[in-house]
């Protein structure tokens, strides 16, 4: 597979790009690449240039050839809201959240999420994550990176949350209702997963109070880092493209 990069900028026919620093390490301190090998760029804005490296001292140059207007995005649009987990298990939520193909991410800070953030440390965290999605993006050969949100409290969330259009549900093991026994969206999905703990009782009646309904995936409870993943993976298989 031809290797693929990010660019944080607009890509143009016949256009001579030089990469990020990043990519333009990782192509020749990682990958080996060297003149005229063949890689492929994405924008953000959907499809994919092809083009040729070039080098030159430190700097690392494509010359765009050709484009390919595949987006690979799947018909359901799904936004994880996860609740803010412990250490680094945000990291593997937003990689294979991206992977299954998320349209945009949500960080909760919730009433048991056991890291709190804020100030210049929140965001130095949320520009982490979104260089993970791009990351995932790169690796998966999705063309449209999701948007990692600014972290928010789970009032702050729900209370932005109430104008949205769509589905909303929030994973609960109690629930009566199981994800599979829901009939097709019409429209968006917004799904809100619990961190370490799961929801407290007063959490739970304030997501209800604003159109979250409670489903389950069955018998079996899941962590916070399992949950979200294969409640996307269910989706995707009932309403989406798997």
């Amino acid at each position: 597979m031809i290797p693929r990069f990010h660019c944080p900028f607009p890509l143009a026919p016949g256009a001579h790009v030089d990469l990020p620093p990043e990519a333009a390490h990782h192509a020749i301190k990682v990958l080996r690449m060297d003149d005229g090998d063949a890689v492929a760029l994405f924008d953000g804005r959907g499809g994919e240039w092809t083009g040729r490296l070039r080098r030159a001292g430190k700097t690392v140059t494509v010359a765009l050839e050709s484009f390919d207007d595949n987006d690979r995005e799947p018909p359901l649009s799904i936004t994880l809201a996860q609740g803010l987990p412990a250490a680094d298990k945000m990291d593997w939520i937003m990689q294979k959240a991206v992977e299954l193909g998320v349209a945009a991410i949500r960080p909760v800070a919730c009433r048991r999420s056991v890291i709190r953030l804020s100030g210049e440390r929140m965001e130095r965290r949320v520009a982490h994550w979104q260089a993970v999605a791009v990351a995932a993006c790169e690796q998966c050969r999705r063309n449209r990176v999701p948007e990692v949100a600014p972290l928010l409290d789970l009032p702050q969330f729900l209370g932005g949350s109430a104008g949205d259009n769509g589905l909303r549900l929030i994973l609960e093991p109690e629930a009566g209702q199981r994800l599979a026994e829901l009939p097709k969206p019409t429209g968006p999905v917004t799904l809100l997963i619990g961190p370490e703990g799961g929801f407290e009782d007063g959490e739970l009646a304030a997501a209800a109070s604003v159109g979250f309904q409670a489903v389950s995936l069955g018998p079996r409870v899941l962590r916070t880092e399992t949950a979200g993943i294969a409640a996307i993976a269910a989706m995707m298989a009932l309403w989406g493209d798997f």
